[in-house]
């Protein structure tokens, strides 16, 4: 099932994070996907906001991968658009990753063809206008749980 909001600024999509994150204690894993510029990176400043994270949030395009390594959880920030081939994930050693307690949140999953795991929660970010399109698709039984808990608190 498909669950979509609209928001209208920049502070509606770190709040939105915030919301998504609150739900994700425990650890998940969210493909975030949308052109340059939808928002991508936003959204996950407000997931880390969920978990107290304070600091600047930066899209690790180059690094590929952004460790947190906070008091509740273990967050991973992925950024795979300047991705070359899916196999270079396996000299960071992308399993280590997606280990069922981390919440791992992937920028441009589809970059990784099929080397990632799959994903819990598919988040697709649309601009219209100066506002955002969000669309989040529970894609596991978690994902689905994920998503029905966010949106019920709407």
């Amino acid at each position: 099932m498909a669950y979509s909001e609209n928001l209208q600024d920049e502070a509606a999509t770190i709040a939105f994070g915030k919301l998504l994150g609150e739900h994700c204690a425990g650890g998940a894993r969210i493909f975030i996907k949308g052109d340059l510029g939808a928002g991508k990176t936003t959204l996950c400043r407000g997931i880390l906001r969920a978990f107290g994270y304070e600091g600047a949030v930066k899209s690790p395009t180059f690094t590929l991968v952004e460790p947190y390594e906070l008091t509740q959880q273990s967050i991973y920030h992925f950024d795979l658009y300047r991705l070359g081939n899916p196999n270079e994930l396996e000299y960071i050693g992308i399993d280590e990753y997606f280990q069922a307690q981390n919440l791992c949140l992937v920028e441009w999953p589809e970059r990784a063809a099929d080397t990632l795991p799959p994903g819990d929660v598919e988040v697709l970010l649309s601009v219209s206008g100066k506002s955002r399109y969000i669309l989040l698709h529970g894609m596991t039984v978690l994902g689905e749980a994920v998503c029905q808990k966010v949106f019920g608190s709407l």
